[in-house]
């Protein structure tokens, strides 16, 4: 491994990139067009993500409902608080439209004003039969049509909460999709060029506004707006990160390079997205984007290079090939451990931080290759750099600000000191006031309609994320018994009194609505049967759920009739209640469904996605600590000394704490997208602090293991490349605070804000720390490495080794 990793082994490498220039570019250009053939393969998610493993009991549990009800996520729901909705003219438009949506062969089932059903009792066949509750021939009459308004009103209290609000006036449709197209292409198709124009044409129509929103709703419109941003990103990105570049550098030549290193980047990313078959998630759409933000600190590093080593003998064959001899085991280090430090993604188990952990690992290696095999190709074509080109490395803005974090480590260590234990202690208060959000829309883009009508429904009709409940009853037509039914009629009233949950919906609701139509549709029979009347209304509803083929609340117990599903709705605040909410009801199904003579499961999307969060955390935490392991592992590998290992823990541990402490102090609660933050800012920082020691490494070699000295040498070599890299990843990652997503706008936030603290902590504190901690370190011995030598190498080695040669 030594040899390996030696000065002959990159070498090698050199000798091979710079003889072998038109292969290696012709190379390059194929394996693009073999990327680019890929991007065919690329897939969008139709689902939400779901945070938890599959063989976790919170996904067996929902897989168990899904199994006995099917996918709950099928329900589009369009409303108006308009009062001219009750009006010949607009009632008609308002038909019309649901009776167009009923056409399409992607929607099951329509419940609705204008075809809703009443229950009437057909004595002769023991059942109850539905009767249309509007005569079609009458809807021209506006009289007619108030009549209509007040019976749905007053005497059908089934339809509240479900069609009507009856203290506002509020009404909507139930638009129940095809299960099967729910979590396919052909669900985005059916509401983005289907269901939205019919809804612009009816309020282009009668000047009424409608209010749309449910899950299929939600998930198109929510994608669409992830591939959209796509372009926004990656623009942006390059625009910001050339501009910079270009004013560090003052070359086109630079910058073009740098460019084209990055789009071909990009290409092959899309490629390995389409190779590997994965789908573009709210995470993995942010792939592109950081091959960006990664791959252009990887070419300021190899161009400063470049620049440092012509000023040095003005001989561009030699500067070309010291880039990568005296380089090559630094940037391979830097680089796997920022591919590490995305890789303990993978560690989470969970589906959709894997596949970004792989293909962000993958493709930070392959920006890397990229940045190695063609900035000394395309340089070496090119005319030697001019005085201009070679300006940034003595610019007076730059010189001021490294002699001024030089002069704070020699002379003002102790106020370094202090500042950072009163940043810690701040940090860790800051940290107690953070909260965990399980909120499936608290990520979602706030400035969108979509977004003003999931409000629209929280406030009308309390939410629109549906909270399911089952229970098993383990008997045949348990479900349908007295006893059973009037057990789930208490949990009804325990969760009607929940404020943040909406009127539930279950085979109690339809057991009272036949009651009511036993007794002729009197709306003060709108009551479960007693005792004596359930001999005589039982068979009714019985037989009316055998016979009934076609209706959609027939879903609401299994085909046994063993197991009965109650449905409500929360509204989805930030999650932080759902917790409470759960264990309220879990303490009254526990005394009215006692086990084991029931199972009572409560699920459903929202709950998993908030159960998901804090199993996201969890794993990520475990991650994080497996990437201070790794990072600790190759400090000791380079020093052998444990100091040296606290050394390169502490300034990366600081800004993470600062920032934590900064998201509890402004409220900024825990998600998937901030936990994210940690993780990638810790990857990304962690570079620093290796390039750093490991060009401490060298300098104590050529400074006769002087650690002073050989601390500020190393300022004047890596610090210049750590400040540009640190600046360019700070408004690279910025670009993701353009995005409409509350959590990509907060990810792009905090990992910049986190990354400009962890180059002030690498720049400041590191320095200081290795002064401090290593004055009694008198000899090399303890700096020996027992395996491989991981680090630059002098010019004093490359020449005695070019004489030999």
């Amino acid at each position: 491994m030594k040899k390996m990793l030696g000065i002959g082994f990159w070498e090698f490498i050199a000798r091979i990139i710079l003889r072998n220039r038109i292969i290696i570019l012709c190379v390059v250009v194929l394996f693009t067009i073999l990327m680019a053939t890929q991007w065919k393969y690329i897939k969008f998610t139709q689902t939400e993500a779901n945070l938890i493993p599959a063989d976790d009991k919170v996904n067996v549990d929902y897989n168990s409902f899904l199994k006995n009800f099917g996918e709950e996520g099928n329900l589009v729901v369009i409303a108006t608080k308009d009062k001219k909705l009750f009006t010949p003219k607009v009632f008609t438009a308002w038909s019309n439209l649901m009776k167009t949506i009923q056409s399409d062969k992607e929607v099951d089932l329509i419940i609705s004003v204008d075809n809703l059903q009443k229950l009437t009792k057909n004595e002769s066949k023991q059942t109850f039969e539905l009767k249309p509750l509007i005569e079609k021939n009458k809807i021209q009459d506006a009289n007619y049509l108030k009549q209509i308004k007040l019976e749905l009103f007053d005497r059908l209290p089934f339809y509240e909460g479900l069609l009507f609000n009856k203290k506002s006036g509020a009404i909507r449709s139930a638009i129940y999709l095809d299960k099967k197209i729910v979590n396919t292409k052909a669900r985005k198709t059916y509401v983005l060029n289907i269901l939205i124009p019919e809804i612009e044409k009816f309020e282009k129509e009668t000047g009424v506004d409608l209010h749309t929103s449910g899950m299929p709703y939600i998930r198109t419109l929510n994608a669409k707006t992830i591939i959209d941003e796509i372009g926004l990103f990656i623009g942006a990105a390059l625009l910001i990160t050339s501009l910079i570049f270009f004013f560090f550098f003052r070359s086109f030549r630079a910058t073009l390079v740098s460019l084209v290193i990055v789009i071909i980047g990009v290409m092959w990313s899309f490629g390995i997205l389409g190779l590997l078959g994965y789908e573009i998630t709210v995470l993995t759409a942010l792939v592109p984007t950081l091959v960006i933000v990664i791959g252009i600190p990887n070419c300021i590093f190899f161009i400063n290079k470049y620049h440092q080593e012509y000023q040095k003998h003005s001989n561009k064959a030699k500067a070309l090939q010291r880039v990568i001899t005296k380089t090559g085991t630094a940037t391979l280090m830097t680089n796997l451990t920022t591919a590490f430090g995305f890789a303990t993604f993978i560690a989470t188990n969970n589906t959709l931080l894997t596949e970004f952990g792989v293909v962000t690992s993958i493709n930070i290696i392959a920006i890397y290759l990229l940045c190695l095999l063609i900035i000394p190709v395309f340089f070496s074509y090119t005319p030697a750099p001019i005085p201009r080109h070679l300006g940034h490395l003595e610019r007076e803005y730059l010189t001021a600000f490294m002699n001024w974090i030089v002069k704070t480590v020699k002379y003002n260590r102790v106020g370094v000191y202090i500042t950072s234990v009163i940043l810690l202690v701040v940090g860790i208060i800051g940290i107690y006031e953070i909260k965990i959000s399980g909120s499936i829309i608290e990520d979602m883009p706030k400035k969108t309609d979509f977004f003003a009508d999931i409000r629209f429904f929280e406030k009308e009709f309390d939410g629109v994320m549906p909270l399911e409940i089952m229970i098993d009853t383990k008997k045949k037509n348990g479900a349908l018994r007295l006893t059973n039914l009037r057990r789930m009629e208490d949990l009804e009233e325990t969760i009607t009194d929940i404020p943040e949950l909406s009127k539930p919906i279950s085979i109690v609701n339809i057991a009272k609505s036949f009651k009511q139509a036993y007794y002729n549709g009197n709306p003060d029979f709108y009551a479960l049967p007693t005792s004596q009347e359930e001999a005589f209304i039982l068979p009714y509803i019985k037989n009316s759920l055998d016979k009934s083929k076609e209706n959609q609340l027939k879903s609401y117990v299994a085909s046994n009739g063993s197991v009965a599903r109650m449905t409500t709705f929360i509204k989805d605040e930030n999650g932080e209640k759902m917790e409470a909410i759960e264990q309220q009801i879990r303490n009254k199904v526990n005394k009215i469904f006692p086990s084991p003579k029931y199972e009572v499961i409560i699920t459903g999307k929202a709950s998993v996605f908030q159960k998901g969060t804090k199993y996201l955390l969890n794993n990520l935490l475990s991650s994080l600590l497996f990437a201070f392991l790794l990072t600790a592992g190759l400090v000791a590998i380079m020093f052998r000394s444990f100091k040296m290992v606290l050394v390169s823990i502490i300034p990366n541990l600081l800004p993470l704490l600062m920032t934590a402490g900064l998201m509890g102090f402004l409220g900024i609660p825990l998600k998937p997208s901030t936990i994210l933050v940690f993780g990638i800012a810790f990857g990304m920082s962690v570079d620093d602090t290796l390039r750093f020691l490991a060009q401490y490494r060298l300098e104590l070699s050529r400074n006769d293991w002087k650690i002073k000295k050989s601390v500020f040498a190393t300022f004047d070599d890596a610090g210049i490349s750590m400040f540009y890299t640190s600046i360019i990843l700070f408004f690279g990652f910025s670009v993701f605070m353009l995005s409409s997503f509350g959590g990509t706008v907060a990810l792009g936030g905090l990992v910049a804000l986190t990354l400009f603290f962890g180059m002030l902590s690498n720049l400041v504190l590191l320095p200081s720390l290795v002064l401090t901690l290593n004055k009694t370190l008198a000899n090399k011995q303890e700096f020996i490495v027992p395996t491989f030598d991981i680090l630059e190498h002098t010019d004093e080695e490359l020449d005695e080794l070019e004489r030999k040669k």
